[in-house]
C-alpha cells in the first residue's frame, strides 16, 4: 500500500490565517482581555533568577486600579510630585503631538505619528531610568526626549526640517538624534534599534560603566530578525539591557496575531531566550515605572537582560498616512478595557488628594500655550515647501568622515546643474 493510500482518510492540510475580532461597523465587546486585580502579579527580588518568574510574562503588572486606588507589590510608593510630574509630561507629549498633527494637516510637514493612549509607556520609562542611559526608541517614544527636557522647538525644527534642524533635513519627520538626551537615531527600518542597543550595552559593560540601555518596538517588529539576534546576544553575554515591546494591537493595519499574539504573549518569547519576561499594563505609568526600576537594577546589578511587554492600544492610526477606519472598528480605542493613561493617573492623584479638576484644567491650558509658543518659534526657521531650508552643498555632508571620489562628482554635478538653471533651486 503506498503512502497517499495510508493517509486517504485525513482530512487535508490547511493553514491558520489569523483574523481580527473587529472589523469597520462590528460592535466592539473587549470582555475577552483579562485583567487581573492590582495584587495578583508578585515582584520577585531583582536578583531572582529569570527561570523564577515565568508566570509574569502571561499575567499583568498593575499598580493602579481603575477606581483610581494604587496597590500590589508593584506600587512604587513614589511622591506625589513626581506623579504629577509624570501627569504633565503625558499632557505635555499628547498636546506636542495634537499641534504637530494638525501642522502636518495643514501642510506644513509631509508627516507625523502621535503616542495617543500610549503616553504612560515612555513616560514612565524615562522617569524610571537616569538621564544618562542610553535609549534606543521605535518612532513613538516622542514622550522620552519630553520627559528629559528637550527644547520643544528642537523637535519641532526637526519635522519641519527647516533651518534650525539639527540633522539638516537628512532624517524623516520624527525620526529624532538627540546625543545630548542620550537619544539614539530613530530609523524607519524597523527593529534595527534592537542589536545596536545591545552593542552598546555590551560597550558599556566592557568599559566597566555603570549606565545601561533600553530599547523599543512594535509588537509586529517581533518578528523581525534583528529583534531575535539581539535577544540571543542579550542573553549569552548578560547585556545590560532593557528590552521594551509596546503591544498596541495594530501594526499599521496589520493586527497582532499576525505577529504571535494568538499563540501566547509577548513577554513570554523572554523565556525562551532565558531573560526575564514581564508583562505590564501599558496604561498605567506606575507600573510601567515600576517595571522599568525593576529591570534597571536588574541590569545595573549584572543580573541580565529584561524583556518588558507593554499591553496598550494605539488610539490613533499609525501615522498621518493611515485610516484606521478602514480596517478596525471605531468602537474599540473607547471600549479598551484598560482605559486612558492619563486620565487613570489624574483619577489617582485626585483620589489621594493631591490633585483636582481646576488644577488639570489649569495643567492643559500651560502645556497648550507652551507647545503653540515652541511652534510659532519653530516655524520662523521654515515649514515645508517654503524653499530649500540647507545649503545645497551640504546634501552630501554628513555620510563619510571623507567624502569619497564618487560623491565630490555627483555634488559638483549637482551645483553645475543649478547654476546652469539660471535660479537657485531653493527658489523653485
Amino acid at each position: 500500500m503506498s503512502d497517499a493510500s495510508r493517509r486517504s482518510n485525513l482530512p487535508p492540510l490547511a493553514l491558520h490565517v489569523p483574523e481580527p475580532k473587529f472589523r469597520p461597523g462590528d460592535t466592539v465587546d473587549f470582555a475577552q482581555v483579562a485583567v487581573p486585580p492590582v495584587d495578583a502579579a508578585r515582584r520577585p527580588d531583582t536578583a531572582d533568577a529569570a527561570h523564577g518568574f515565568h508566570e509574569l510574562a502571561f499575567g499583568l503588572v498593575r499598580v493602579l486600579d481603575m477606581d483610581g486606588t494604587a496597590g500590589g507589590q508593584w506600587d512604587p510608593r513614589i511622591s506625589p510630585d513626581l506623579k504629577r510630574q509624570m501627569l504633565r509630561n503625558m499632557a505635555l507629549t499628547r498636546a506636542f503631538d495634537e499641534r504637530m498633527f494638525r501642522a502636518q494637516r495643514q501642510g506644513k510637514t509631509s508627516f507625523y505619528m502621535k503616542s495617543l493612549g500610549e503616553e504612560a509607556v515612555s513616560v514612565g520609562a524615562a522617569a524610571a531610568l537616569a538621564s544618562d542611559d542610553m535609549v534606543f526608541p521605535s518612532y513613538r517614544q516622542q514622550g522620552i526626549l519630553i520627559s528629559r527636557g528637550c527644547p520643544l522647538t528642537d523637535m519641532m525644527n526637526q519635522i519641519y526640517s527647516n533651518r534650525g534642524d539639527k540633522l539638516q533635513g537628512k532624517q524623516l519627520p520624527i525620526m529624532y538624534s538627540e546625543k545630548g538626551y542620550s537619544f539614539f537615531s530613530i530609523s524607519g527600518n524597523l527593529t534595527t534599534q534592537y542589536p545596536q542597543a545591545v552593542g552598546w550595552a555590551m560597550a558599556s559593560a566592557a568599559k566597566g560603566d555603570t549606565r545601561i540601555a533600553a530599547t523599543w518596538c512594535g509588537e509586529g517588529s517581533t518578528a523581525e530578525g534583528d529583534f531575535h539576534s539581539a535577544c540571543t546576544f542579550a542573553s549569552v553575554y548578560r547585556a545590560p539591557v532593557i528590552f521594551n515591546v509596546v503591544n498596541n494591537q495594530w501594526a499599521i493595519s496589520s493586527f497582532s496575531g499576525f505577529a504571535g499574539a494568538e499563540a501566547t504573549t509577548f513577554a513570554a518569547r523572554a523565556i525562551g531566550y532565558g531573560i526575564a519576561g514581564i508583562r505590564v499594563d501599558g496604561n498605567d505609568v506606575l507600573a510601567v515605572y515600576a517595571a522599568t526600576l525593576w529591570a534597571a537594577e536588574r541590569a545595573r546589578t549584572n543580573a541580565g537582560p529584561t524583556l518588558i511587554e507593554h499591553f496598550t492600544y494605539r488610539a490613533e492610526g499609525h501615522s498621518t498616512s493611515d485610516d484606521p477606519g478602514q480596517y478596525r472598528s471605531e468602537g474599540e480605542p473607547n471600549a479598551w478595557p484598560l482605559g486612558d493613561p492619563i486620565k487613570r493617573l489624574k483619577a489617582h492623584l485626585i483620589t489621594i488628594g493631591e490633585w483636582d479638576e481646576e488644577r488639570h484644567d489649569a495643567m492643559d491650558r500651560e502645556v497648550a500655550e507652551q507647545v503653540k509658543a515652541a511652534q510659532k518659534e519653530a516655524e520662523k526657521n521654515g515649514i515645508l515647501g517654503h524653499g530649500l531650508h540647507q545649503p545645497l552643498d551640504s546634501l552630501f555632508d554628513g555620510v563619510f568622515e571623507e567624502m569619497p571620489w564618487h560623491l565630490r562628482e555627483q555634488q559638483a554635478q549637482m551645483l553645475a546643474e543649478e547654476e546652469a538653471s539660471g535660479r537657485p533651486w531653493a527658489r523653485k
